[in-house]
């Protein structure tokens, strides 16, 4: 498989406090790397680090064989190749949903408002939002601005997607609507990583899933291994309690 991604003895840390204690970790391309783990496990400030929105103490990611972490690495340019969904939607107020899929491609990728508005509305069609194209985000639901949120970040046509915990911040009824978009893409062949707490999405469409606890990789494998037959007690653990709420 072609590799995309690779993190090497990678660290993090605020003053004394270490976040991230040497994450080691390869996402091929197509894959659906999911990262599970409890609340302040460092699950977050991962996703954060590989996109530079936080800034690692020291190690490698390496991002289509570029160490991201170079001093003449093009941070700019290597985030335009990852498209990045946050749990709290971040869109624009002050845009409509067309713009705020067409001003990135327009001004990053230097796009024509023609073609970017062409590219917004192919994927607005893919999340079910392509009605509200003159909609404000302040007139949408959660779900649909999550929606909104995805289908941006899709119009930079980025090499990877990174979700931190799209669903943490929606009304239950409306988790469904996001996590059938996200399948959708996983099924498209889109290489995607992805914090969540969703544990069904985690088993039955991730290819390698990564459980992450007080800033290690604690284990990682398929979702059989890590799912059925987890090795580590703090694993079986974590594990149950999300059994026993179910």
């Amino acid at each position: 498989m072609e590799e995309i991604l690779k993190i090497e003895n990678f660290k993090k840390s605020y003053g004394e406090h270490e976040v991230l204690k040497g994450i080691n970790l390869t996402v091929n391309k197509g894959e659906v790397v999911s990262i599970i783990g409890s609340s302040g496990s460092g699950k977050s400030t991962l996703l954060r680090c590989i996109n530079q929105l936080e800034e690692p103490t020291s190690g490698k990611i390496i991002f289509e064989g570029k160490n991201m972490l170079d001093k003449d690495a093009d941070i700019r340019k290597i985030r335009t190749k990852m498209g990045m969904v946050f749990q709290s939607f971040n869109l624009y107020s002050n845009m409509n949903v067309l713009k705020n899929c067409t001003v990135g491609p327009i001004k990053i990728l230097k796009k024509s408002k023609e073609k970017a508005e062409e590219t917004a509305l192919r994927y607005l069609e893919e999340v079910g939002m392509s009605e509200y194209v003159n909609a404000m985000p302040s007139q949408l639901s959660g779900g649909q601005k999550q929606r909104v949120a995805i289908a941006r970040a899709l119009c930079m046509e980025p090499d990877v997607m990174l979700f931190d915990e799209p669903t943490s911040a929606l009304d239950p009824e409306m988790v469904g609507e996001v996590l059938k978009i996200m399948i959708k893409l996983a099924k498209s062949g889109l290489t995607m990583i992805v914090v969540t707490h969703e544990m069904d999405f985690a088993k039955n469409v991730s290819s390698k899933v990564v459980f992450v606890e007080k800033g290690v990789i604690a284990e990682m494998g398929t979702p059989e291994e890590v799912f059925d037959n987890p090795q580590e007690e703090r694993t079986k653990e974590f594990l149950s309690r999300f059994r026993a709420i179910k």
